[in-house]
């Protein structure tokens, strides 16, 4: 029997969606999130959410499902008699106001491509959270890990051991040789029947997708109300920068979506409101931020 469990996976991510705007809402005091509905003249279309408050700077909650023929960029790594293809998945971006408390991105797909009698020829499943800290609190890039790494083993014991060092290998601005943040998990091409069966891989996906809440928002709960300098707050924009330089630069996502056409606006949402780059900056030996900066050289087994 084919695994078809797109209907299923969007219907999630769409509850996944409103649950994860209701948590963060219940950080402001006054903001909401705006919802932008989005048509894709190709096929399909999206829900972009956006919210600016004194917690969160900028946090966005997207999800789109989008459909049609398959885009040349993608005809070198899928069948031949691949006709048309189908993707959906939700998007986190969160940027806080407060620069002890992380910023953090998810992002929980899925893909099919189908011949031209409309049977499956090739699936997967892809994604994977990390965090990107401007201060390092090593007690919170444990506990982010160890709930990544537990919510893993309930369904493979390879799935950490290998979809951490793949974060870590691709949260890699290789033009600074440094990592993006501490890290997480990662990981894509995730078919049916190479690690597990179609409905226990799409369980993995689901539950990976809910832990993300477990693991940040005690993160945020812990660092929002500490004090912060206008020169910490400095730092964290020029930290900010070095988040875009690989958005632009190296995600895979950012670059599919702008050479399939895709909207701009939701590409872009993952981009920080304010940012700071400093000509040949580099931090005081000792300081808060050179310990920063000594983590993000080798990657660490936090959990």
């Amino acid at each position: 029997m084919e695994f078809r469990p797109k209907k299923r996976f969007f219907s999630f991510i769409r509850n996944l969606q409103n649950e994860m705007c209701q948590v963060l809402e219940a950080f402001e005091p006054e903001a909401t999130f705006i919802e932008d509905r989005w048509k894709r003249e190709a096929g399909g279309g999206g829900w972009s959410r956006i919210l600016t408050g004194k917690t969160f700077e900028k946090a966005g909650v997207n999800v789109s499902e989008v459909h049609g023929s398959v885009p040349e960029v993608l005809k070198d790594i899928i069948p031949e008699s691949a006709q048309d293809f189908y993707a959906t998945g939700i998007s986190l971006v969160i940027h806080p106001v407060n620069p002890m408390v992380p910023t953090t991105h998810a992002n929980f797909r899925y893909f099919e491509v189908t011949d031209k009698d409309g049977r499956i020829i090739d699936q997967w499943f892809g994604g994977g959270a990390d965090l990107t800290p401007y201060y390092l609190f090593e007690e919170d890039a444990a506990l982010f890990h160890k709930i990544l790494k537990q919510t893993c083993n309930n369904h493979h014991n390879d799935f950490y051991s290998e979809f951490k060092p793949w974060c870590d290998r691709y949260f890699f601005n290789s033009h600074r040789n440094e990592y993006r943040g501490i890290g997480g998990v990662f990981y894509d091409y995730l078919r049916p029947e190479e690690k597990l069966p179609g409905d226990a891989l799409e369980a993995f996906q689901k539950e990976l997708a809910t832990s993300f809440i477990e693991a940040y928002i005690p993160i945020v709960e812990k660092r929002l109300k500490l004090d912060y300098t206008t020169a910490q707050k400095e730092w964290q924009e020029i930290r900010r920068g070095r988040y875009v330089e690989f958005n632009l630069i190296h995600d895979r996502g950012t670059l599919f979506g702008l050479k399939t056409g895709g909207r701009i606006e939701s590409i872009f949402m993952s981009l920080p409101p304010t940012v700071r780059w400093e000509y040949n900056h580099h931090p005081e030996k000792g300081t808060p931020e050179a310990q920063l900066i000594e983590a993000l050289t080798t990657p660490k087994n936090w959990a």
